[in-house]
């Protein structure tokens, strides 16, 4: 059922970032719903459903957008695996890991994808990829501020109930 549910956000939420995002541009940064999805599912959920979200979402992006198939699924499985890695390390705060990780991985995913994109395809001109990068971090850092907490807190509470008190 897992699998299931993260497939159907996979799909919702690449097809969110190529209707919706570009509407809710602040500046230069637009959130990226895949990313925030495919981390927040690995960080409070677990990498199986986290790496089907990532793959499924981006190889839906390449469909759907000019972009060579695989680039923005190789570099979100990426991602999720530097996720699960920084939330096995990091136990104790869990309420705030997705939010740490959705920020982090947000400039990794952006850099990786223009170094994959220029090795397919050519560099694109850009004067610093910084200046764009950063705010669209934060932007995301927010958003996974509002949907990672709840995630964790939804699952733990459900993990608790699951168990047997002896």
């Amino acid at each position: 059922m897992k699998f299931i549910l993260a497939a159907v956000g996979a799909v919702a939420t690449s097809l969110l970032n190529l209707t919706i995002a570009p509407l809710l541009r602040i500046g230069a940064a637009q959130p990226d719903f895949v990313l925030i999805g495919a981390v927040v599912w690995t960080v409070a959920i677990g990498i199986e459903g986290g790496l089907a979200w990532a793959f499924i979402g981006g190889l839906m992006i390449d469909l759907l957008s000019p972009r060579p198939l695989g680039s923005t699924a190789f570099t979100l499985l990426l991602c999720v695996g530097g996720a699960l890695l920084l939330a096995r390390l990091t136990l104790r705060l869990r309420l705030l890991i997705p939010v740490v990780a959705v920020v982090l991985f947000s400039v990794v995913n952006a850099l990786l994808f223009l170094v994959v994109y220029g090795a397919l395809r050519g560099p694109i001109p850009a004067a610093d990829p910084l200046s764009t990068v950063l705010p669209a971090a934060a932007y995301n850092g927010i958003v996974a501020a509002i949907v990672g907490p709840v995630a964790v807190a939804v699952m733990s509470r459900r993990e608790n109930r699951e168990r047997l008190d002896w």
